[in-house]
């Protein structure tokens, strides 16, 4: 039987879902969606990583520990998946109607560069990306490395051809923010 103190990881990711879900009321409508096999190419891995790190027992070498069990590493895990996923809401606040959870271009699109936009252009990938990564360590299991692994490739699947759209779209502005900031992370990507 689970405690209190662990199911802080699922409740957190429920929390984030039912906002997401309410969230994506008011969007600007659609002038351009990607096709439906090409979002099922990151929506499929999606899933994969998440059912990974939600399914109690995974044997084999997927369910053997690469960190100690304990409260100390189970609260930091904890923390790095509320922080993370965060920073996509506040993301996801400051795009505003211009989200979609597709690839899309929107009617009326705008480049947002404003609150994380200024130092990442894709700061809900980065946010869920951390949330994958807080919910691995607090798994503690080889299986969470994988999940957040698959995860990575999916959105760095997604994120370009983003790119490709986007600077369709707003051209010479779009090449010169992508100069100006860093795909997911400060510094590093």
């Amino acid at each position: 039987m689970r405690t209190l103190v662990e199911l802080a990881v699922p409740a957190i990711w429920i929390l984030w879902w039912a906002y997401w879900q309410w969230s994506a009321r008011g969007v600007k409508p659609v002038i351009q969606r990607e096709s439906l096999p090409s979002r099922l190419a990151h929506i499929i891995p999606l899933v994969i990583g998440a059912l990974l790190l939600a399914i109690p027992v995974v044997p084999g070498w997927l369910g053997e520990r690469f960190l100690p069990r304990g409260p100390a590493m189970y609260g930091l895990g904890v923390a790095v998946l509320a922080a993370g996923l965060l920073f996509s809401v506040w993301a996801r606040r400051i795009l505003g109607r211009n989200w979609s959870g597709t690839v899309t271009l929107k009617q009326d699109h705008e480049l947002i560069r404003a609150g994380p936009y200024r130092w990442v252009r894709h700061p809900i990938y980065t946010g869920i990306l951390f949330g994958f990564l807080g919910s691995a360590i607090a798994r503690g299991e080889w299986r969470g490395l994988l999940a957040f692994a698959i995860v990575a490739i999916a959105l760095w699947r997604k994120l370009r051809m983003e790119e490709r759209w986007l600077t369709q779209l707003f051209g010479e502005s779009y090449v010169a923010y992508r100069r100006e900031t860093w795909a997911l992370l400060p510094y590093v990507l």
